[in-house]
């Protein structure tokens, strides 16, 4: 097993990914009731073979064939000759077969007019969808927030999937372009895996009520320790108050992001530096920016693990990136840091450069042995 794993691995080669829901059973429920004219047209067609056997001693395929035109009665009349008994047998087939169809059309009718079907046929194909996706976000409620959140991640080609109890979900999301959505509470099992969390890089909830985001935050972090996932999840949360975010700190998210703070900090660094506004609106927030900052964490088997800022001085001539800051693990932050500053496992380096710059800095801090280059 472990040699054809690696050669599957060699090859490229992967399992198609299965939802951890897959709607079978809802399914199978939906298609019960065609079981009813299947098993009468089965017995149709055996009552019909067996009949032309005996009576006018046809073969197997003829007897058969004989059946299949008369019973779907499409007229193309006897292929051997046919005693009178033959043709009575045969009307009562017709009769029969006419009355068989009758029934099947109307179960069809009805279970295509109640809609469920193809509503289960539709989720269970987008269920499959989200299941193939990889590093995503789950976004639970669907508000202005909302909106704007998954219009930039969109534009920055980051796949999400929206979670919202609401019953017009489907009509927003054709109007906002959500292209994964899961109807349902985002705090219940149900969500967390037709959303398919297991394989998302996290979840932002922007609930317009605290005890949503507490709700949604618990159930992450226990879905998390059930499935011993190596790495958390990133949870970023909104609160109206100061502190409401200070409660949803301490029950497990990572970010939460107060509306009135993120304001006052804008218009402050409009009224007291507006020049550098502009040039971090320009810079920075926009999608289309040649220019990116962004952290790069230091891993044990890192090549920079316990040495100095001024060993990795060559990412501005290799990489045309440069080193603004350092997180060390326990979130101490040093901005600008000196040449003889130390980076230890587990910290994070602040690089500020070009998108591809960032992503080749980012492969040669992976190394575990220093580069030629460096």
């Amino acid at each position: 097993m472990a040699t054809q794993n690696r050669i599957l691995k060699f090859l490229n080669w992967r399992e198609i990914s299965k939802p951890h829901i897959t709607l079978n059973d809802e399914l199978y429920v939906l298609l019960a009731p065609f079981r009813l004219p299947l098993i009468l047209t089965i017995l149709t067609m055996m009552f019909g073979t067996f009949g032309y056997i005996l009576i006018d001693h046809m073969s197997l395929l003829d007897a058969l064939y004989q059946t299949g035109i008369t019973f779907t009665t499409v007229g193309f009349g006897e292929i051997a000759p046919i005693s009178d008994l033959g043709r009575i047998f045969t009307i009562s087939l017709i009769i029969f077969g006419f009355l068989v169809f009758t029934v099947a059309i109307g179960i069809i009718v009805d279970v295509l007019n109640k809609g469920d079907l193809i509503k289960v046929i539709k989720e269970r194909r987008m269920l499959y969808d989200i299941a193939r996706l990889k590093q995503h976000f789950v976004i639970c409620y669907h508000n202005e927030f909302t909106i704007q959140v998954t219009k930039h991640l969109r534009e920055s080609h980051i796949p999400f999937v929206v979670i919202d109890p609401i019953e017009n979900l489907k009509e927003l999301a054709e109007k906002y372009s959500y292209p994964y959505f899961v109807q349902a509470q985002p705090h219940t099992q149900t969500a967390i895996l037709k959303s398919h969390l297991s394989s998302a890089k996290g979840i932002i909830t922007l609930a317009d009520n605290i005890a949503d985001n507490i709700a949604t935050i618990a159930s992450v972090r226990l879905y998390e320790k059930e499935i011993h996932r190596r790495r958390p999840f990133l949870v970023i949360s909104n609160a109206p108050t100061v502190v409401d975010e200070e409660k949803l700190l301490k029950l497990g998210a990572d970010k939460v992001v107060t509306p009135t703070n993120i304001m006052a900090q804008r218009i402050n660094a409009m009224a007291i530096r507006p020049d550098m506004e502009n040039l971090l609106q320009e810079f920075l927030y926009r999608q289309d920016t040649p220019l990116d900052m962004e952290e790069a964490r230091i891993t044990k088997t890192s090549w920079l693990t316990l040495k100095k800022i001024k060993d990795a001085a060559s990412f501005r001539d290799v990489a045309n990136v440069t080193i603004i800051g350092l997180r060390h693990k326990d979130g101490q932050f040093i901005p600008m840091p000196r040449g003889d500053t130390t980076i230890t496992a587990g910290s994070k380096l602040l690089l500020i450069g070009p998108s591809e710059g960032i992503k080749k800095a980012r492969k040669i801090i992976r190394k575990t042995m220093k580069p030629q280059e460096m």
